[in-house]
């Protein structure tokens, strides 16, 4: 690959806990935020004052919208180690409001990227610290990362290729149009009834944790996660909290064993991610004998990741439908899953696969 002249710059795809590199190497983008105040530069006063932004992340954000150029190339990080994806950026800054909520974060200010390489399930490593830690962007001088790409041999057919068209942004869901389409499917009245009476103070709750502070895992369960359950239709006596290390267990009938095992929910703290939860989720419903348990909800009681049992017995690493108790969507194509109509349906006691 030809480096000469070509400014580089490292960015982050997510830390520990969240890791969207492989949303950004699917859509041909590179992300930053927080987002949700509007493209730049019009956010910059809200975020200092309403946000209390740091001069640092202010800094850091018009690094990424006003001097990052076209041709620039750019190499996607996760710690300061593993090398997911090097590319070449493609015009100007965008917003784009369908990166809004990538497993919590919002992430609207966007650049296109033409990925000429990316990983195959192995990062690139290097040493730990070659790659810069702290700020989401920054430029890249080391010298072995730098030879390493000159060295990257880029085919004919990806210099070639077209950048992957941005999803359209998708429309919210009414309340009516939820409680029809539980209806339709099956979802009893009375369940339905319940979650309209409900689902008001759960936004105001989790309005308040999101202005306030981040809850325990314990309180999230209590005043968001219960709650939501037991008006989809789940019975206490079908509802198990700290169940074999499960933090809530549904069962689809009794007694509570494993056999009759249908939901497992993985409860995580607000601000944390939930879809990193998905493997500790499926492990427990893996076990031996838990074969009837077709679905798994991971959440912090404000969103809820819902992933179903496949034909091959097993569950995709992307959830089938997602819900944002905030932000109440037909669908998530940034996600490539089904949104908050069919999240509500398969919670529910009454769905059946």
């Amino acid at each position: 690959m030809d480096i000469t002249g070509k400014t580089i710059w490292q960015v982050a795809a997510g830390d520990a806990d969240r890791n969207h590199a492989d949303l950004c190497l699917y859509w041909n983008v590179i992300l930053n935020g927080p987002g949700a105040d509007g493209p730049w530069p019009d956010c910059v006063e809200t975020l200092r004052s309403h946000w209390g932004l740091s001069t640092r992340k202010i800094t850091d954000l018009k690094r990424f919208c006003e001097e990052i150029k076209d041709g620039d190339l750019v190499v996607l990080r996760l710690g300061t180690t593993d090398v997911l994806g090097v590319g070449i950026i493609v015009g100007d800054y965008q917003w784009h409001e369908e990166f809004g909520d990538i497993d919590g974060w919002d992430l609207q200010h966007i650049r296109r990227v033409k990925w000429l390489w990316q990983y195959d399930g192995i990062p690139k490593k290097f040493p730990a610290y070659t790659l810069k830690f702290g700020d989401t962007v920054q430029t890249m001088d080391c010298k072995e990362v730098c030879e390493w790409i000159a060295d990257l041999e880029v085919y004919d057919d990806v210099q070639e290729s077209s950048l992957k068209d941005l999803p359209q942004l998708s429309r919210h869901s009414s309340w009516n149009e939820i409680s029809e389409y539980l209806f339709d499917y099956g979802v009893a009245s009375s369940a339905i009834k319940n979650l309209t009476e409900q689902i008001d103070e759960l936004i105001f709750i989790s309005k308040w944790y999101h202005r306030t502070g981040n809850p325990s895992e314990t309180e999230t369960t209590a005043y968001l996660v219960i709650p939501l359950l037991r008006s989809l239709g789940w019975t206490p006596q079908k509802m198990a909290m700290e169940w074999c290390s499960v933090d809530v267990a549904l069962f689809n009938t009794l007694p509570r064993h494993d056999e009759n095992l249908s939901v497992v929910v993985e409860v995580k703290q607000q601000g944390r991610s939930c879809f990193n939860a998905q493997s500790q989720a499926q492990s427990y419903a893996q076990q031996s004998g838990r074969e009837s348990c077709g679905r798994l909800i991971v959440t912090d009681g404000l969103r809820y990741g819902i992933y179903l049992r496949n034909k091959d017995n097993g569950f995709e690493k992307k959830p089938d439908a997602y819900l944002n108790l905030l932000n109440m969507r037909n669908e998530y194509p940034v996600l490539g899953c089904k949104g908050a109509k069919d999240a509500f349906l398969f919670m529910s006691a009454d769905w059946t696969q």
